[in-house]
């Protein structure tokens, strides 16, 4: 094998351009004609704790790595290995000072491969909620039951992919296709789950928008995502960002490269966007298995290695672990990034008060039995009890059915069909209305598409612990109801004329480890089509009922043309993945006890042409695919505005059993926007210091009369003298390209976390009255979007979501004043030349949209001229 070193210093690189035109940002490129994107280096790390809310957090970190030796803090960067304890992945423990295993375990919808948990609606349903205080209870929730469950980190919320390609198989697990949507469901999700003490991961980031490919190997190479700066700052980072802000604890790295530099180890991603510039002050870990260097990944800023095996899983081997224990002592990883590794670590379990009575794992993600081995990895393993079946689910489900309900989204309803009664006859078709004829949860990770479809594929899923189906559901309030569960529909069903077909279909996708249907996680086979023949079942109904209902749970958008305009199909719905809940969600809006209030997260189109080629899934037999977003800002409804392209549903649509006005608009200048540019930044505050001497080797020995377990990774070294060795010699580190460990200059667009505090002035408000005007009760979504001027010089889309509110209950007649911020940000764009945030002075020329989707402008505004109502 070749040395260690010199295959880490061939992988080091660093990450996405902040170079570029003014006009969009241009990718840095290895030579003058433009060819091959790189990442330039940003080195050394910059440490965290200079911010004042993190200072007692980063105060008792300090003290503690203070009295920690070599071992130690290596042990608490490195995981054990896979399937080396009861979660998804663990770092060894220090317990001279009580610190254990720290546990990390998905997923972003409930805790994943365990008991008595809560299978909470999925990602895209809480993004078409347009609901922050569900996006907050369910966080809430999801907190709760890590803690109850003794999972320290918790591996959500997803922001990463962020539905640039609409058969992307993890779209499902974001909260939809728009940067501020993504932003405000994230930092929903972290202020409920971290109000619990449960630390929050976001991920992936960044770029991450396919799931074949991802991936790099001892044999193959993970895409690349070419990213220019503005797109980047624009739409990738935004809702990391916003997640940053919201103080979370950890950021989990995407498998794939941006410009050719793997996440992992970029050091511009890591050290100067996410540390510097963003001001991260938590841990960076990375993916599992995604860690493909030693040296390189310290340097970059990685703190934290996931599962913690080196390129082949189970051979007990670690790029750290007892490695990097060799390259502290022989100087090739510096003490001082070592210290701000696990500094950073521990600060995030000070800060969520994991110091005080935080429940260790009662749980294996391993077996369902109670007893088992300890280290399944190991194959002699000392065995015990693995499993206590704590009950964490409390009154969850009211949230978790709040939500689904909150999301279902009424495309169509003609006649108002909706809601039917309870002596309504119905007749209602489809195996998505139905339970897993094999049973719950009898596929792993949800890996197949049987019964109702209550969420995706792959590691951001849940048990469920029981599934009300909507037949289940439909069953309990209606008497009149035949069901006929099955996928081909029945010749010999007649229907009468007062009939009501319910037609039930779905589409899936999911993670790339699982195949499914021919679908290897993107929806390669399927495209945006209903699945198990679905729209011939649609089609069936509707050649003999006059009445046809078309229920679609669905991952992301699905095409609906081959039936959505046939005469009988009256009304359509969207129950997106509704999880435990699905079938009393369901009913609840399908039978008017609440009106529907869900809006599109994405736009739906005609066709899948009608999207731009550069968002096509991407398959080459050879070599690294250099995935070049092309495109730029223009992702969902922003390119189909561009291009003139109106769509069958837009982004934002949903219809409600009322009707709303919006009246009495009004415009505030809040705080004005008196510079082009945000003001100065703040100075950093002071950081952790701590001596820079290389420890004793004797710090890395092994203890006396150690027990071993085979395949678990720890942090001692055989002859760890022979290290110091090393740094004795004569022999130059290959450092990678661009090193060096003298600080960087503070990035202007920095300052604390998320960016510069002035970013989030509030700059605008609008306000204006919603009435209810029907005769349901019902609540409204005011969505905002703003429409900058040409003044800045930029190619800029002409709708830009930016704010949204969603009412309370209004009865008929009732109104509300809802008021809607808009930020510095909200109205900047990204300058790479003066790497900054720039807006229009005074906002001039700023146009804002108000209505229930971006096609439906029912309030005009622009800065300076007042508002008017349309």
């Amino acid at each position: 094998m070749a040395p260690r070193w010199l295959s880490l210093a061939l992988l080091a690189v660093a990450a996405p351009s902040t170079l570029g035109s003014p006009t969009g940002g241009r990718l840095d490129t290895r030579d003058d004609s433009g060819n091959e994107a790189f990442s330039p280096p940003y080195y050394p790390a910059p440490h965290g704790g200079w911010l004042s809310n993190w200072a007692e957090a980063y105060e008792k970190a300090h003290h503690l790595v203070s009295n920690l030796t070599l071992a130690e803090k290596v042990n608490l960067t490195t995981g054990t290995g896979i399937f080396m304890g009861p979660c998804a992945g663990q770092t060894g423990s220090v317990p001279r000072f009580g610190i254990p295993n720290i546990c990390l375990h998905d997923s972003p919808l409930g805790v994943r491969n365990t008991d008595h948990n809560t299978a909470f609606p999925a990602g895209i349903t809480v993004g078409a909620t347009f609901d922050k205080e569900l996006m907050y209870e369910r966080g809430v929730g999801l907190g709760e039951e890590a803690r109850g469950k003794g999972v320290n980190v918790l591996l959500g919320p997803s922001v990463g992919p962020m539905g640039r390609k609409p058969r992307g198989g993890r779209n499902w697990e974001g909260f939809g296709f728009d940067p501020v949507l993504q932003g405000i469901g994230a930092a929903q999700t972290i202020k409920g789950m971290q109000s619990t003490g449960a630390i929050a991961s976001i991920k992936h980031f960044v770029g991450n928008e396919q799931e074949m490919h991802r991936m790099s190997s001892v044999v193959t190479q993970g895409y690349s995502s070419n990213i220019n700066d503005r797109t980047l700052h624009e739409f990738y980072l935004w809702p990391f960002a916003e997640g940053v802000r919201a103080e979370v604890g950890s950021v989990m790295m995407a498998y794939n490269d941006v410009n050719r530099s793997a996440c992992s180890q970029n050091s511009k991603l890591i050290n100067g966007i996410l540390k510097d510039e963003l001001g991260f002050q938590g841990f960076v870990l990375t993916d599992w298995l995604a860690h493909i260097g030693g040296v390189s990944s310290a340097l970059a800023g990685l703190d934290m290695s996931m599962p913690g095996d080196g390129a082949i899983p189970l051979f007990g081997d670690s790029y750290w672990g007892p490695e990097l224990s060799r390259s502290v002592l022989n100087g090739t990883v510096p003490v001082d990034r070592l210290n701000d590794m696990v500094t950073r670590i521990l600060a995030a379990w000070f800060k969520m008060g994991q110091d005080q009575d935080y429940p260790l794992p009662n749980f294996s993600s391993n077996t369902d039995d109670e007893e088992g081995p300890l280290y399944p990895g190991a194959l002699i393993s000392p065995s015990g009890v693995v499993n206590q079946y704590v009950n964490v689910q409390a009154d969850h489900n009211v949230t978790a059915r709040a939500v689904a309900r909150d999301a279902i989204t009424l495309l169509k309803n003609e006649g108002d069909l909706l809601p039917l009664r309870r002596n309504d006859s119905l007749k209602i078709f489809g195996t998505d209305a139905g339970p897993d004829p094999q049973g719950l949860n009898s596929c792993a990770d949800k890996g197949c598409n049987r019964g109702v479809l209550t969420m995706g594929w792959g590691s951001g899923t849940s048990k469920l612990p029981y599934l009300i189906t909507p037949q289940d559901a439909i069953a309990n309030i209606s008497s009149k109801a035949e069901f006929h569960i099955t996928d081909s529909f029945p010749s010999s069903v007649e229907a009468g004329s007062e009939d009501i077909a319910i037609v039930f279909i779905n589409s899936d996708s999911g993670e790339n480890y699982i195949t499914v249907d021919g679908n290897p996680g993107d929806r390669t086979v399927s495209g945006l089509h209903a699945w198990h023949n679905g729209d011939e079942l649609v089609k069936a109904a509707a050649e003999k009922f006059s009445q046809v209902v078309v229920v679609i749970h669905t991952v992301g958008p699905i095409i609906l043309e081959e039936w959505i305009d046939l005469d009988p199909v009256k009304a359509v719905l969207i129950a997106h993945l509704p999880g435990q809940e699905a079938g009393n969600s369901l009913t609840d809006v399908l039978f008017g006890a609440y009106s529907p209030s869900g809006h599109l997260p994405y736009t739906i189109p005609y066709q899948e042409s009608n999207y731009p080629e550069s968002v096509d899934l991407i398959q080459q037999p050879f070599g690294q695919i250099q995935d070049d977003y092309t495109e730029g800002l223009y992702i969902d409804y922003r390119h189909f505005l561009k291009e003139d392209i109106r769509p069958r549903y837009p982004f934002g649509h949903g219809l409600s059993y009322t009707t709303f006005e919006y009246s009495e608009p009004a415009l505030s200048v809040i705080t004005p926007l008196d510079t082009e540019y945000p003001p100065s930044r703040p100075d950093k505050g002071s950081t952790p210091t701590y001596p820079d001497t290389i420890p004793p080797a004797s710090e890395a020995a092994w203890p006396k009369n150690f027990d071993r377990i085979w395949r678990y990774i720890y942090p001692y070294l055989d002859n760890p003298e022979s290290a110091t060795a090393v740094a004795n010699s004569s022999e130059t580190y290959p450092y990678p390209d661009g090193y060096t460990t003298d600080p960087q200059p503070a990035p202007r667009a920095g300052g604390a976390e998320g960016g510069n505090t002035a970013l989030w002035d509030v700059a605008f408000s609008v306000q204006i009255t919603v009435t209810n005007t029907g005769r349901r009760p019902g609540r409204a979504v005011p969505q905002l979007y703003v429409e900058l001027p040409d003044s800045l010089g930029l190619d800029t889309p002409s709708r830009q979501l930016r704010q949204f509110e969603k009412t309370k209950t209004l009865k008929p007649g009732e109104s509300e004043v809802v008021t809607l911020d808009i930020t510095r940000k909200d109205v900047s764009v990204w300058d790479v030349v003066v790497q900054d945030w720039k807006a229009p002075v005074a906002g001039e020329g700023v146009k804002i949209y108000v209505g229930e989707s971006v096609l439906d402008s029912r309030v005009e505004c622009e800065v300076g001229g007042g508002c008017s109502t349309l």
